[in-house]
């Protein structure tokens, strides 16, 4: 199909693309119909140029899954001109066929068409500057696990060679002071004799975490000052069992609040709802969601074990729930309570006041 002499002003060009990193898999069509299919390398400007020399003056529309990229691939093709949305791969409609033979000139293809019909729903895309700030509080999550990898490994080292903390240490609160690594420097080293280089090089290795942990936190905790999430901030910490941490990594991961028109939402969102299996007269409840934010889930999951401990009517509801199922899905119920709560102070813009609590 040429496009010399013709002009689709005024049309919409749909585009699905299959994401790769070295190169795209893209199919295009028009609202009457004509496929084109074709690969190129991964830059949308690339594509642009494309579509501007082959389907001139047209409305552009595409579309790709989330992955690996992220967001990168839409803004990109945002500022090349596109109109760009991203999906959920689960959400893409398909055939059992199609399931079987899966290339990626398919996958573009089967993109296209249910753009073309209005039957994708996009994820939400945070602005670039929450992005930004969220890519900052998941850095620090990281640092966090590589700064606890390196406390396992060194004190597995310690079991390894026999090593035991002496009495000033028997305390497993007074481990990793300033004075319990200058034993591990000082003293043990001296012990190990010949492993004494590799005793010191995986303390080197945690200090560095450790120093690079301090160092994100500290930015982070200027970044929550900022008029973005101060006011939030305290609506959030209000809530018994969300401390600062849960707080901004609730506020970089949800973005707009006003998106979530209700609870549920929210909670589908993190990924809190259970499965559900039904089917005539029989209903079956499973296991929670496989979708969801995981960052999101982990850190409520987290705040709802400390809830139960501060919050006098989420410790009864817990101890209720307890009678009837496993303390790991009661917990799933306070969690969800949390995640309501959440809601509420921000869309209220009001501090939680536990009235229970505040009777005492």
């Amino acid at each position: 199909m040429q496009s010399k002499g013709f002009s689709f002003e005024g049309q919409n060009i749909f585009i699905g693309i299959d994401v790769h990193l070295k190169q795209w898999s893209v199919a295009i069509m028009t609202e009457s119909g004509l496929v084109e299919k074709f690969s190129q390398v991964s830059e949308a400007v690339v594509l642009s140029s494309h579509l501007k020399k082959k389907y001139p003056l047209g409305h552009y529309y595409s579309v790709y899954e989330s992955g690996f990229c992220g967001f990168s691939v839409h803004y990109s093709l945002k500022t090349s001109g596109i109109n760009n949305i991203v999906i959920n791969a689960a959400d893409v409609p398909g055939t059992q066929k199609e399931s079987l033979h899966k290339t990626d000139k398919i996958d573009a293809l089967k993109l296209v068409k249910a753009l073309r019909a209005g039957l994708l729903h996009p994820i939400y895309i945070p602005q670039l500057n929450t992005l930004a700030d969220r890519e900052l509080v998941r850095t620090r999550e990281t640092i966090v696990k590589d700064n606890v990898r390196w406390k396992v490994r060194i004190k597995h080292f310690l079991y390894r060679h026999g090593i035991k903390y002496p009495e000033k240490f028997a305390n497993p609160g007074t481990h990793w002071t300033i004075r319990f690594v200058q034993w591990l420097e000082e003293d043990v080293s001296e012990l190990i004799g010949k492993n004494k280089d590799a005793l010191l090089q995986q303390i080197s290795s945690y200090k560095q975490a450790r120093g690079q942990l301090l160092e994100i936190t500290r930015k982070i905790r200027t970044m929550s000052k900022s008029s973005d999430y101060n006011s939030k901030m305290e609506l959030l910490t209000s809530i018994p069992g969300i401390g600062f941490h849960t707080a901004i990594t609730f506020l970089t991961e949800i973005g707009n609040i006003e998106r979530f028109t209700n609870e549920r939402e929210l909670a589908s969102f993190i990924g809190i709802v259970p499965t559900c299996h039904s089917s005539g007269e029989k209903e079956n409840v499973g296991t929670m969601t496989f979708r969801g934010n995981k960052h999101l889930r982990k850190k409520l999951m987290e705040s709802a074990w400390k809830a139960v401990h501060q919050d006098t009517a989420l410790a009864a509801c817990y101890r209720k729930y307890c009678k009837t199922m496993d303390e790991n899905k009661a917990i799933v119920r306070i969690a969800r309570k949390l995640s309501n709560r959440i809601l509420t102070v921000l869309k209220r813009k009001t501090k939680y006041v536990n009235e229970t609590n505040a009777q005492h």
